[in-house]
């Protein structure tokens, strides 16, 4: 069953994951085209989601250490 997080869920992972991007590396704008990418993201079914599925293992562990209970919870209830 799919669960679509609450807003505030959505909007804490969505900072997340563009915290990470900004402390990529931007040389050649991947960074950047990553960050749009999250901004164009909609609330919508487990969208929320595909900001931690963006990241390897090390990222994914950096973005759970920036999250809330709840929304650590939100994403082992989704994996």
């Amino acid at each position: 069953m799919i669960m679509e997080p609450t807003q505030e869920i959505f909007n804490e992972m969505r900072k997340a994951a563009i915290s990470i991007w900004r402390d990529c590396d931007n040389r050649f704008g991947y960074a950047t085209e990553k960050i749009k990418r999250v901004n164009s993201i909609e609330n919508v079914s487990d969208n929320a989601m595909v900001f931690y599925r963006m990241f390897d293992h090390w990222n994914k562990q950096l973005m759970v250490s920036k999250l809330s209970e709840e929304a650590i919870n939100y994403i082992n209830s989704n994996k």
